[in-house]
């Protein structure tokens, strides 16, 4: 009995010092939270870029509904601000956020509070819309400074030491004052050709660049390119010339590299390349001034085509003239029914486009040997000067730059039949129509002949050659005659199947040199952009204070095109699936699918 008496009263002593049972648990919140405390701190952005921290208690935001007391004690609900009310979920949810200052603090409240001030009054939408029509570039036609405020003086020639009003400082300042430049030196530092400038001008600084030059060269690590301020500078060597660019109109290296190539291209179309080579292997300073003389004003006429902006060029591949397709077949047979023994090529340009050609049937034309053509012919205007026939003996270096060919060359009147006539002299380039036949046989001019007055009998007898004159003097459609009721300004589209491209008409906006440069420029950077080394850019969007642009590059084709600087993403897409559909409808009209083959 002792026993279990001491047992009950230890029990009872236990009960007295058991703990009070705890509280009950409360339920976990439903989601994860970065609440630091159950302080809720929010900043503010204010039109002046000043920013307002206030801080509002979780029970009090609970019992006011919404009420925000600022620490400075203002009302922002009298400033038109509308505080987010707080409830469990968002105070849990809530964590404290740190945002860098902008220079537009208007964006910033409005992306913080994303309320009343998203809204657009029909005013505004009105005005938008209005807007979207301004075309690209009106912000800098009103004369302000820009990097190409001089263009229009770009082509203007340096006074020649003749002229005792000019003294050599005054002379070499204008020349430093171009904009582009082009040189050509030999291995061993003797000028051969420059743009701007006399050679003996100059001199001095083709030697600085021939040094630079040289020093990369005997360090086995030929020089590329550099920059020396605002300009460019790239480096093309090919044998034993030297070919400088000097650019400060924003090209890509790989777009000043391929206008190098052409100026070499137009030297070989000259000497032919086992010619170039024996001249220097015998004589390493050979000055090859006097084998070129005469050619000065080619090289002139092709670095003025790139310094103005030749999409050609740019894109690598030929502008077509748009005829339908059965007038293009009709042309094509003609020139296969009267085709001479000796012909390797045959074809009709007007205006700088192609029209027809007929060709071998394991043969082709590559764009740069057609492009040193077409220079030759509408360029630099001495050909075309010369009228009547013309046998030009020329080698095209993409097809064979080891021999020449023959070409015979024909200008037609470029005004239809029954037309007031012109003469020569105001028949411009984007209106001279010409047949142009090639052959390997230096005696064929007379078979040759024959052929074309053939071919002008069959084109006047079905009419076709009034068409082509026609269409070459009608000139190109307007994006507004393409594709109505769209903010594109100008476009550019290449089939690479075909290596064409074709382009709009460049009036009103672009018709003058300044305007067109700036619209070139615009197409370079994009051309840049997608063609860049490591890029792997499909479609571009940019959008300037001057301009919007887009480009879209497939497998198929290349689409570039520009639009004033207000028009939107939606109002180009829709503009650029216009011309699209447009395109795909006129594309056998646009460019010469096959051509003639024999």
């Amino acid at each position: 009995m002792a026993v279990e008496d001491v047992g009950a009263d230890v029990a009872a002593a236990g009960d007295d010092e058991r703990l009070p049972p705890l509280p009950p648990r409360p339920p976990l919140q439903s989601k994860p939270t970065t609440a630091l405390s159950s302080m809720t701190i929010q900043t503010l952005s204010f039109p002046d870029g000043s920013r307002g921290t206030f801080s509002t208690t979780v029970d009090g935001a609970a019992a006011e509904e919404g009420k925000a007391s600022p620490t400075d004690g203002s009302d922002l609900t009298s400033s038109g601000l509308h505080v987010i009310p707080q409830n469990q979920d968002t105070d849990e949810s809530m964590s404290v956020m740190s945002m860098a200052p902008t220079l537009r603090p208007p964006g910033d409240l409005e992306s913080l509070l994303v309320g009343d001030m998203a809204k657009r009054s029909p005013a505004w939408t009105l005005l938008r819309a209005q807007s979207a029509a301004v075309p690209p570039f009106e912000s800098l036609q009103a004369g302000e400074h820009t990097a190409l405020s001089g263009f229009e003086r770009e082509f203007d020639d340096i006074p020649g030491q003749a002229e005792k009003d000019w003294s050599d400082g005054d002379r070499l300042q204008i020349w430093k004052s171009k904009l582009k430049h082009y040189m050509i030196i030999s291995s061993a530092g003797k000028p051969i050709y420059s743009r701007h400038g006399d050679l003996s001008l100059i001199n001095s600084s083709m030697g600085v660049i021939q040094t630079i030059i040289s020093f990369y060269e005997g360090a086995k690590n030929p020089l590329l390119g550099f920059t020396a301020g605002d300009a460019r500078f790239v480096i093309a060597t090919e044998g034993p010339l030297y070919l400088v660019a000097i650019s400060r109109l924003g090209e890509s290296d790989a777009q000043l590299r391929a206008q190098l190539n052409a100026l070499y291209m137009q030297i070989l179309s000259t000497l032919t390349l086992p010619t170039l080579t024996n001249i220097f292997a015998n004589r390493p300073s050979t000055d090859l001034q006097r084998p070129l003389q005469g050619t000065e004003t080619l090289l002139s006429s092709l670095a003025d085509s790139f310094t103005r902006g030749s999409a050609s060029a740019l894109l690598g591949s030929l502008e077509c003239l748009r005829i339908r397709k059965s007038h293009r077949h009709s042309i094509n047979n003609a020139f296969l029914k009267a085709r001479a023994d000796s012909l390797l090529y045959g074809l009709i340009v007007a205006g700088g486009r192609l029209v027809s050609v007929i060709r071998p049937r394991r043969h082709s034309l590559h764009p740069s040997d057609l492009q040193l053509i077409f220079n030759m012919l509408f360029e630099s205007g001495g050909i075309k000067a010369a009228g009547g026939e013309n046998w030009i003996p020329l080698c095209l270096p993409a097809f064979n730059n080891r021999g020449y060919l023959y070409m015979y060359v024909s200008f037609l009147d470029s005004q239809p039949d029954g037309a007031e006539h012109t003469t020569d002299e105001t028949t411009t380039a984007e209106e001279a129509t010409a047949i142009i036949l090639i052959s390997t046989d230096k005696e064929s001019f007379f078979a040759l002949q024959t052929m074309r007055d053939d071919v002008v009998t069959e084109l006047k007898k079905k009419g076709l050659l009034d068409l082509i004159k026609t269409t070459a003097v009608k000139g190109r459609p307007s994006v507004t005659d393409i594709a109505p009721n769209t903010h594109i300004s100008h476009f550019l589209f290449k089939s690479k199947a075909n290596v064409q491209f074709w382009m709009p008409s460049l009036q009103p906006t672009f018709d003058n040199n300044l305007s067109h440069r700036r619209l070139m420029s615009l197409y370079a950077h994009l051309h840049g952009s997608v063609h860049a080394r490591h890029s792997h850019l499909k479609v571009l969007h940019c959008v300037s204070e001057d301009a919007t642009s887009l480009a879209w590059v497939t497998p198929i084709f290349e689409f570039y095109c520009v639009a004033g600087p207000n028009t939107s993403r939606v109002a180009m897409t829709q503009g650029v699936n216009k011309i699209m559909q447009w395109a795909k409808r006129e594309e056998e009209r646009l460019f010469i699918i096959g051509g003639g083959v024999f």
